[in-house]
């Protein structure tokens, strides 16, 4: 028996189907879309390929984390500087 092309065959249920990558992501990553300045894209591009290889987004990641970790240490440094002061002001000495 021959069928039209646009007929569903009633072997193909699609009822619970999802739509989405085939694979699932791991998690660790999150797909974004950013929109990045090129001299700033090239600068990452050029790194990677004077290193010899490797991935810009990778050296991208790596920059930024290491801008966000450098972050929390201000913070806590700041955080420890406040609590010092408010202690001193309270008159509780240091041990």
């Amino acid at each position: 028996m021959k069928t039209n092309d646009t007929e569903m065959l009633p072997e193909y249920d699609f009822s619970q189907a999802k739509r989405g990558p085939i694979a699932p992501s791991l998690g660790k990553k999150t797909r974004i879309t950013v929109r990045v300045d090129t001299d700033v894209l090239n600068w990452f591009r050029e790194e990677v390929s004077n290193s010899g290889g490797g991935n810009y987004q990778r050296l991208i990641n790596d920059a930024l984390r290491a801008y966000v970790q450098s972050q929390r240490g201000e913070f806590v440094a700041t955080l420890r500087k406040v609590i010092r002061e408010e202690l001193a002001s309270a008159g509780v000495s240091r041990q």
